[in-house]
């Protein structure tokens, strides 16, 4: 069986990033024992890495590189924002966890789409954060390898992910 449209499709993989310097740095290891499972076809993940692993069998290897335009896209200084600290206050109370040096926080911009940002700094000014995703300008290197494909059930097609090993959520 092989890994097309309508597909779960199981992967290792490990990613490297170019950081520019010392030429790349390893970012992410998954291993064949916890693969990262994908619906193939539903834009789960980068167009490039479906591209590359499109017409594989398990135990095929596959490598990509990918530059930051096809992947994350370039950092913009843009999404970095300063935002009033009485925002992050629950019942009045100010949110001190919250509001630590490296903290993800969940927000939904005007329009009303999710966003992750990282705090980096607290100050005066409020609180700074940036939501560029964490690979945003990096140029990726996966080499990796097709752990295994299945079919996909009806339930993942109609949700449009995959739902893990066996079809069945976990939570």
């Amino acid at each position: 069986m092989k890994a097309e449209k309508d597909k779960v499709v199981a992967v290792s993989y490990i990613l490297k990033v170019d950081d520019g310097e010392s030429g790349q740095e390893l970012y992410e290891t998954v291993s064949e024992e916890q693969p990262f499972y994908f619906l193939f076809g539903y834009q789960n993940v980068l167009p490039k890495f479906e591209e590359a692993v499109l017409g594989k069998a398990a135990g095929e290897t596959f490598s990509v590189a990918i530059d930051f335009e096809n992947a994350y896209g370039d950092y913009e200084d843009a999404k970095k924002v300063i935002i009033p600290k009485a925002n992050f206050k629950e019942e009045g109370k100010k949110n001190k966890e919250l509001l630590r040096i490296g903290s993800v926080i969940p927000m939904k911009d005007d329009k009303g789409n999710q966003m992750r940002g990282e705090v980096t700094k607290v100050d005066y000014l409020g609180v700074h954060m940036d939501f560029n995703p964490p690979l945003a300008g990096y140029d990726l290197y996966f080499e990796g390898k097709v752990v295994s494909v299945r079919d996909a059930q009806a339930v993942e097609i109609e949700h449009g992910h995959a739902h893990g090993p066996d079809g069945h959520h976990h939570h």
